[in-house]
This record gives C-alpha cells, structure tokens and sequence, in this order.
C-alpha cells in the first residue's frame, strides 16, 4: 500500500513538474510572438523614436489643462483622422471619440502620405492652443455662403487643439 500511494505522489509531482515546463514554454512562445507583431513606421522630418511618447488619452489630458499662448514639447501617439488630400501637409490625430489635434508640419519642409487616414502615427513637437474669436467664425461662415440665422447662432469662440510636428513616424 505504501509502494502505491508513493508512486501516487511520485506521478503527481512530476505531472506537476511537466505543466510547469509546458507552461514555461506557452509563456516564452507568447513573447516571441509579441516580439514578431511590433509595427513598422516610416520617418517624416526630424528623426525621432517611439520611446517615452504618451498615449492620445494622456495627450488630451495635457491640452485639457493648457491656455491659449501655452506651449508644451511633448510627443504623443494617436490614430490619423484626417490627412490633407491634395499634398499631405496636415492631419488631424484622435485625442478621443469626438477630438482632435490640428497637426502642421514646421516650416512646412516635410508632408505625410496622402493616405494615412486610420494609421497610427507618433508625433514629437510643439502642442498649444489656438481661439478663434467669434467674428473671425462668424466671417467664415459667411464665406461658406451660410445663412444669417446660422452665423447668428456663432456666439463662442472656438478653441482647438493644435501641434507643430518636427518629426512623424506613420505607421506603415
């Protein structure tokens, strides 16, 4: 009886010894395979890196606390929402659902895909805030050949999110 239940244990602790291994093993063929998917990005501007950049969520933080003449060197990591179509020389990044960041390129000496829309980009740059008074939206509008009522209904200035990109890397 003695010989059966130590040749139980003996089972049971080598079974135990093998699920570990197996374990190792799943563990070490997990990182290789997060290894094998890291993205590839093409460099625009100043060479930059993917290292220290925030996250949109963490970018949208930091312009949420910033004032109109507020300047903050800083590098984030957001989806493309738009790019400019005719030659690539702006585009608009995701902070969340509903708000962007107006992205331009300095000294305008370096252009993005014309189709970047939806690709992630890393941006290192300038981030402020821009107003438009309401006269300036109101004479807009009525270049855009709006109707009285609805440039009556401009009222607030409308503050944006804005950024001057020395580098991009877009995913590609």
């Amino acid at each position: 009886m003695k010989k059966i239940l130590l040749l139980s244990l003996a089972i049971s602790l080598f079974s135990c010894k093998e699920g570990d291994a197996t374990k190792q093993q799943e563990n070490s063929q997990t990182v290789v395979a997060t290894k094998t998917t890291e993205k590839s990005y093409a460099s625009f501007g100043e060479k930059i890196t993917s290292a220290d950049a925030l996250t949109n969520t963490e970018m949208k933080a930091k312009f949420d606390k910033m004032q109109v003449g507020d300047t903050l060197a800083v590098k984030f990591i957001a989806q493309v929402d738009k790019v400019c179509k005719k030659k690539g020389c702006w585009m608009r990044l995701k902070l969340d659902d509903s708000l962007t960041s107006f992205v331009r390129f300095k000294d305008y000496e370096f252009f993005v895909p014309l189709n970047s829309d939806n690709r992630e980009a890393i941006v290192e740059g300038k981030a402020y805030i821009t107003e438009t008074s309401v006269e300036e939206l109101q004479h807009y509008a009525q270049d855009a050949g709006k109707t009285q009522e609805e440039i009556a209904k401009i009222t607030k200035p409308k503050r944006e999110y804005a950024f001057m990109a020395e580098g991009v890397l877009m995913e590609e």
